[in-house]
C-alpha cells in the first residue's frame, strides 16, 4: 500500500516533486552493489584507515568537537589494532570547541542541582555566560589559538559544518584567514568562527604549499606515502542539514551555489547541484592511491530528534503536521509564533535526501563497474530501521522494505533500550530516554557512533581487510566493536545530566537566555 504523503510545496524542484506518493528509497543491503571485483592481492598499505567527512566524521556531540579518540574512524583504527598509529586532531580543554553541553549542563547542575528555584535562575544565567566567556577566550586567545606541530597527516580528515563545496577548497590557508574575521554578537560570548579553528588542527600547516592543501589532497599525500587499505567518505549532510536548524527550506539556487560568499544562504541543495558537486569529489576520489573505498550515504535529516513532530500524524503517513524545537510541546505550540517546517517541507526535504542517495549508490556502481574496489555504506538506511516515532512507534507508516534494526547485543542489553528519541534524564541519576543522539540532537553519541563503525567493519571484512589485537595477532571470526568500552566511555547513555528533563526546559531556557541554539546555527554545526 502506498504511504499517505502530504502536500510538497509549490517551489519543489520537478525531479523531487515526481517523487510524490511514493515510498522512501529502501536501503542498499548489499555494500557491492551485486557488482564482483577482484580484491587487489598487494601488500597491506601503511595507512589502515583513512577518513573524510564532516562533523558526524569528526566525532562532534552536543555542540562540540571534543572526544575525537571515539569518533567512528577512531573506534575502528582500535578494532584493527592500529589506534596508536592512528592521527587524529585532539580539542582537549573545557569540553571542546564551540560549546560542549554535556560539560555546560554538568557545570550547571554541579552548582545548582537538578533544578533551578525562581531565585537562582539569573545566577545561572550568569555562570553560564562566565563559563561561555571561559570558553571563548581559551579557544581564540588562549592555549587553544596555538596550532599543534604533528609528525605526519592526520588520518581522520574531517572538520565539522563542512558541506561537499568545503571539503573540496578549503586549505589551512583559508581557514586561517576565516578564523581571524570576527562574526559574533559581541554581546554574546562565542567562540568564533569555531568551524575555521577547529580545522585548523586537521590540516597539515608549516610551508606555502603544504598550507594550500585540501582534504582530498591530504588523502592523495598519504596514498602516495604507502598507500591507504580503507578510505571511508561521508560528505553531504551539511548541504541539507541547515533546514532543520534553521527550521526553514531554501532550494539552492544556480548561480549561487558554488559561491562561498552565498551558499550559506541555501538550507537544501537542489539534487541536480548535489550531483554536480558529488561529482567532483568523485572524480577527485579516484586520483587517491587507496586499496578500497567506502561511500556512506546522507541520513535523513527529518528523523533526529533536533526537531520534534508535532499535534497528530494523519494514518498511514510518516509526517506530523509540523516540526518545531524539540523543547516546544503541542500545548505551547503556536503555528503563527514558532519556527517551524510543514509536514510537505519534510517529506520534500527527505526526497531530496533519497535523489542524493541514489546518486551516491550510483558513484559506487560506476566505480566498481570500472574495476575499482569502491562499497556502499547505506547509513541512511541505517538510520531509518531506527526510527523511533516515525516507523518504530507507527507501524501503519512503514515502507514495505522496513524491518527493524538490531542493536549489538551489549547495547540491546542496557535499559532502557537506546533509541533515537531526545535524550533525558530520569531524575534519579540515569537515563529516561535516548541514547543514540547526543544533546544537540544531530549528532549520535559515543554508542551510536560504534554502529557506524560496526557497519562499516562488516564491510570492510568482507573485502578481505585483517584486523589483528594491539599485540598484532590476526583476529579471527566475524569482527565486532567493543561495545562494553564504549558504554563505559559514553557518559550521556550511562549518566546523562539530570537537568535535561522530559520537557527539555533547560535547553529551552539556554535558547532563550543566551541564544545558543541561534548562535550554533550561525556556526552551521
Amino acid at each position: 500500500m502506498a504511504p499517505v504523503t502530504p502536500p510538497l510545496p509549490a517551489d519543489t524542484p520537478a525531479e523531487v516533486a515526481a517523487l510524490a506518493g511514493r515510498e522512501p528509497r529502501p536501503p542498499a543491503t548489499d555494500p557491492t552493489l551485486g557488482i564482483a571485483v577482484d580484491p587487489d592481492p598487494g601488500a597491506e598499505p601503511a595507512h589502515r584507515i583513512v577518513t573524510i567527512g564532516d562533523s558526524l566524521t569528526h566525532g562532534f556531540q552536543s555542540a562540540a568537537i571534543y572526544n575525537t579518540d571515539l569518533s567512528y574512524g577512531a573506534i575502528i583504527a582500535t578494532e584493527l589494532g592500529w589506534f596508536e598509529q592512528f592521527r587524529y586532531p585532539r580539542y582537549p580543554a573545557l569540553g571542546g570547541l564551540p560549546l560542549n553541553l554535556e560539560y555546560l549542563l554538568r557545570e550547571l547542575e554541579l552548582r545548582f542541582g537538578p533544578t533551578f528555584s525562581p531565585w537562582e535562575v539569573p545566577l545561572a544565567a550568569l555562570r553560564t555566560r562566565s563559563l561561555m566567556n571561559d570558553i571563548e577566550e581559551y579557544w581564540e586567545r588562549g592555549p587553544g589559538a596555538l596550532v599543534p606541530t604533528i609528525a605526519g597527516y592526520n588520518h581522520a580528515l574531517a572538520v565539522f559544518s563542512w558541506d561537499l563545496y568545503d571539503a573540496l577548497h578549503h586549505t589551512f590557508d583559508s581557514c586561517r584567514r576565516y578564523a581571524a574575521e570576527p562574526t559574533n554578537n559581541l554581546l554574546i560570548p562565542f567562540v568564533d568562527n569555531a568551524p575555521a579553528r577547529a580545522a585548523l588542527r586537521v590540516y597539515p600547516h608549516g610551508d606555502p604549499a603544504t598550507e594550500r592543501l585540501t582534504l582530498l589532497d591530504v588523502a592523495e599525500k598519504l596514498g602516495q606515502q604507502g598507500g591507504i587499505e580503507t578510505l571511508v567518505v561521508w560528505l553531504g549532510a551539511n548541504n541539507v542539514l541547515g533546514s532543520v536548524l534553521q527550521l526553514q527550506l531554501r532550494w539552492s539556487q544556480d548561480p549561487g551555489f558554488r559561491d562561498p560568499r552565498t551558499k550559506a544562504e541555501y538550507t537544501v541543495w537542489d539534487p541536480a547541484h548535489f550531483r554536480l558537486e558529488y561529482d567532483e569529489l568523485v572524480a577527485r576520489l579516484t586520483r587517491i592511491e587507496a586499496k578500497n573505498v567506502i561511500l556512506c550515504t546522507v541520513p535523513h535529516v527529518t528523523i533526529p530528534p533536533a526537531t520534534r513532530g508535532v499535534f497528530t500524524r494523519p494514518d498511514k503517513s510518516a509526517y506530523f503536521p509540523y516540526y518545531a524545537r524539540p523543547w516546544v510541546t503541542d500545548e505551547d505550540f503556536q503555528p503563527t509564533g514558532d519556527k517551524h517546517l510543514t509536514a510537505g517541507q519534510a517529506c520534500a526535504i527527505d526526497y531530496a535526501i533519497d535523489l542524493y542517495n541514489a546518486h551516491i549508490e550510483q558513484a559506487v556502481r560506476a566505480a566498481r563497474q570500472a574495476g575499482r574496489n569502491w562499497f556502499l555504506c547505506d547509513i541512511a538506511g541505517v538510520l531509518d530501521r531506527l526510527a523511533y516515532r516515525r516507523y518504530r512507534q507507527n507501524d501503519d507508516a512503514r515502507p514495505s522494505w522496513w524491518t527493524p534494526y538490531p542493536l549489538p547485543p551489549a547495547l540491546a542489553a542496557v535499559q532502557p533500550e537506546p533509541d533515537t528519541q531526545f535524550l533525558t534524564g530520569d531524575g534519579q541519576g540515569g537515563r529516561a530516554k535516548g541514547g543514540l543522539f547526543s544533546l544537540d540532537g544531530v549528532h549520535p553519541t559515543t554508542v551510536a557512533y560504534g554502529i557506524v563503525a560496526q557497519e562499516l567493519i562488516t564491510i570492510m571484512q568482507s573485502a578481505g581487510v585483517t584486523f589483528r589485537t594491539p599485540t598484532g595477532a590476526v583476529r579471527t571470526g566475524p569482527i565486532e566493536v567493543d561495545f562494553d568500552r564504549l558504554i563505559r566511555r559514553d557518559t550521556l547513555l550511562t549518566a546523562p545530566p539530570q537537568l535535561i528533563d522530559s520537557t527539555l526546559g533547560v535547553i529551552g531556557w539556554l535558547d532563550e537566555t543566551i541564544d545558543v541554539f541561534s548562535q550554533l546555527i550561525r556556526g552551521r554545526l
